[in-house]
């Protein structure tokens, strides 16, 4: 990292139907490629792109300094219940505490709204007779033997991961420490995720269900980045390989295969940093941030300067989100994350007549192969982008400098068939009505963090980024009444741009219990300076100098 300055950072962000990828040298020099995800293997289109570059004579892979990278590899790995199979252990009379929740629900009147199903069964979750108080007192000893055969058991099933969770283990940790020695004995190929490491702070269901996603994770994300390291290594080059985090910051790669809990809203963080970043510089400090891609659409707010963070967010049941649209929906992930609302929308939505007659936009997509209008490579259904196409809002000949071409009549044909005629429209004014349904819904993505929460749009720039959003800027500008629209260059490759401008990051937190009136000022100062303490020494393995680094303390009160 030291060498940084002098040769070439990279920034590499994955979306659901493109991998970017921008280059900077430390003379300014600026190299961008975009081309199609490889979704069975994400890994494989970095590689192959990297390479080409390389090929190219751009550089050669010993000039990489550092390898910046933001993935949906651990969020897509929930969405679509691709994660390893994991077993929990609990406290007795804790094991349903995954589907007992808490009473957080997305839709209050909604009586068939369903919980997601947890992500450990309930024949993987297994109990020991165990009990620490929340002062940290031993009221009731856990029998090793008892938790041996509880592992065991797991093990039997095949479980690829196993996570502990214990009552009140952030006040005592021995006995997890326990149940963590017996599975490191027993199976030390088995990852695990132990509760206390993960999230010392109170809550149980809180502390269980980020203990429980970090599990489901490690297995997911460690495979993938041993894959996408040894294809770095194939092409010459061993950077080191930084990871977006939910929270806007980065971290390494090996501490990312501990707590893969940090990179699950890795994608969409980029370009909030980078919007942050460019903001700046052109003298605003009030932003709305609006990101829309291929498969979705998310919105921010950057306030004074500072991009606004929630302390968890929520994964799953086909959504993430923060403390906004969704709260309640998915599964707990109590970690700090960028403050996004996101709503299925996105240039790859196909279009077609519903059951009741209207135009229904989405929710389905055909992934990185795109609609009719995509020359040679698309569907046969139309797709939110042949909608823009049709209306004159993109070029068919200069998508990705040339290199994609859409066809304007196979698209208009599409939309006559499929929509236009069922509907007794012409394909333009279904095209639009497209159009205006997929912006009313992105709106409510910017209400969400602006009106929603006693802020007026009216005072804030917008700030458009991603292959889609520039698209529909000025009209959802129009119909919140705001006055400016920053759209930067390159807009589909601003999440890679974005990711050269975050720092490394890392979060630790301790539950310190004391009623407010009685409260130890030392006591609190020795319990930040411990948390200083193991900062600096992660800070240190990761060859951050003293005079570069900043440590904040904040405290919550319960």
């Amino acid at each position: 990292m030291e060498h940084a300055e002098a040769r070439w950072r990279l920034g590499i962000d994955i979306g659901g139907t493109f991998t970017d990828i921008v280059c900077l040298d430390g003379n300014g020099r600026l190299l961008t490629r975009k081309v199609s995800s490889s979704v069975d293997n994400y890994a494989r289109a970095i590689v192959e792109a990297l390479a080409g570059l390389i090929a190219e004579g751009a550089f050669a892979g010993r000039d990489i300094a550092e390898l910046r990278h933001g993935t949906t590899v651990a969020s897509n790995a929930i969405l679509e219940g691709k994660g390893a199979k994991t077993g929990l252990i609990a406290t007795e009379g804790f094991r349903d505490i995954l589907e007992i929740r808490n009473l957080r629900m997305p839709r209050l009147y909604d009586i068939a709204w369903q919980k997601p199903p947890p992500l450990v069964p309930r024949y993987l979750r297994r109990t020991v007779a165990e009990r620490v108080t929340h002062d940290g007192r031993t009221q009731a000893p856990l029998d090793p033997e008892e938790a041996e055969a509880a592992v065991r058991r797991l093990l039997d099933e095949g479980v690829e991961a196993i996570a502990v969770a214990l009552l009140h283990s952030y006040a005592n940790p021995a006995h997890e420490d326990i149940v963590a020695g017996i599975v490191e004995r027993l199976a030390p190929d088995v990852e695990t995720s132990i509760s206390h490491r993960v999230l010392p702070e109170a809550k149980e269901y809180e502390r269980t269900s980020t203990t429980v996603v970090n599990a489901c994770l490690k297995p997911v994300v460690s495979r993938y980045l041993a894959g996408l390291e040894e294809g770095f290594a194939d092409i010459g080059t061993r950077a080191p390989l930084l990871l977006m985090q939910s929270s806007g910051g980065l971290m390494p790669s090996q501490a990312a295969r501990n707590l893969p809990m940090h990179i699950v809203e890795s994608g969409p963080a980029g370009g909030v940093i980078g919007a942050q970043a460019l903001a700046r510089s052109a003298g605003l400090d009030n932003v709305l941030t609006f990101d829309m891609g291929g498969t979705t659409a998310k919105a921010s707010i950057v306030e004074g300067g500072t991009v606004s963070r929630a302390l968890e967010f929520s994964v799953g049941a086909g959504v993430i989100a923060g403390s906004r649209l969704m709260t309640g929906a998915g599964y707990v992930v109590k970690t700090p994350a960028i403050d996004l609302a996101e709503v299925g929308a996105g240039g790859g939505y196909l279009l077609r007549q519903d059951a009741a007659g209207g135009l229904q936009v989405g929710p389905d997509t055909p992934g990185a192969e795109t609609g009719p209008g995509r020359d040679r490579a698309g569907g046969t259904e139309p797709t939110l982008t042949d909608a823009n196409l049709l209306l004159g809002y993109l070029n068919p000949g200069h998508l990705i400098g040339g290199a994609l071409k859409l066809d304007f009549e196979a698209a208009r044909e599409a939309f006559e068939r499929c929509v236009a005629q069922p509907m007794g429209l012409a394909p333009e004014e279904a095209a639009l009505g497209a159009h205006r349904i997929a912006a009313s819904n992105m709106i409510r993505a910017i209400r969400a963090v602006s009106s929603e929460r006693g802020r007026d749009p009216r005072d804030y720039a917008l700030f458009a980024f991603g292959g889609n959003g520039p698209l529909f800027a000025a009209g959802m500008a129009r119909e919140l009444a705001i006055r400016t629209v920053l759209v930067p260059p390159s807009p589909g490759l601003f999440s890679s741009f974005g990711l050269l401008h975050a720092e490394v990051e890392h979060h630790y937190s301790h539950a310190h219990r004391r009623i407010l009136r009685g409260a130890d000022p030392a006591g609190l100062e020795a319990a930040w300076a411990a948390l200083e303490a193991e900062a600096n020494v992660q800070l240190e393995a990761d060859g951050i100098p003293p005079d570069r680094r900043t440590l904040a303390r904040s405290a919550q009160l319960h």
